[in-house]
């Protein structure tokens, strides 16, 4: 929107964000997981962990980021600020997918093959995820400065 300087999301949107990434990167991380590991009952777990401990942490970390206006211009974030959230939020993921891997499947090369294939693909796919969200209104609250 012309004018408009900044703005905030609200819970819900970072619930349903957090929620619809999860949704996809629990995807290629199941298909990860049972490439290297070659068994759906690992790959299931794997995903499981990842699932329950990544969803409170994402929603964490967008309410931290929300607090933030670095990156926001016109009422979107910017590319900057979608690379910025990508890469942190990668690596907190990446040690994230690598214990729990090594965790449930109890060989450290197939963790490294799981979290580094994940990291890659992911990556960037979280950038893009990023760059649409930043195009959705829904759930933005505009900060309006008000001068007489």
């Amino acid at each position: 929107l012309p004018g408009v300087n900044s703005f905030s999301e609200t819970p819900i949107r970072s619930i349903i964000k957090s929620f619809m990434w999860r949704l996809i990167a629990g995807s290629v991380t199941f298909l990860t997981s049972l490439r290297f590991s070659g068994s759906i009952s690992t790959a299931i777990s794997i995903v499981g962990s990842d699932f329950f401990s990544k969803s409170a942490t994402m929603f964490v970390g967008e309410r931290l980021m929300n607090k933030s206006q670095a990156g926001r211009n016109g009422g979107s974030d910017d590319v900057g600020r979608s690379l910025a959230k990508a890469l942190i939020w990668r690596l907190f993921a990446i040690c994230n997918t690598m214990c729990m891997s090594l965790l449930i499947a109890k060989n450290i090369s197939m963790a490294s093959k799981i979290a580094g294939s994940d990291a890659v693909f992911k990556t960037g796919l979280m950038f893009l995820y990023e760059r649409v969200w930043a195009k959705i209104e829904w759930g933005k609250s505009y900060n309006s400065e008000f001068a007489i």
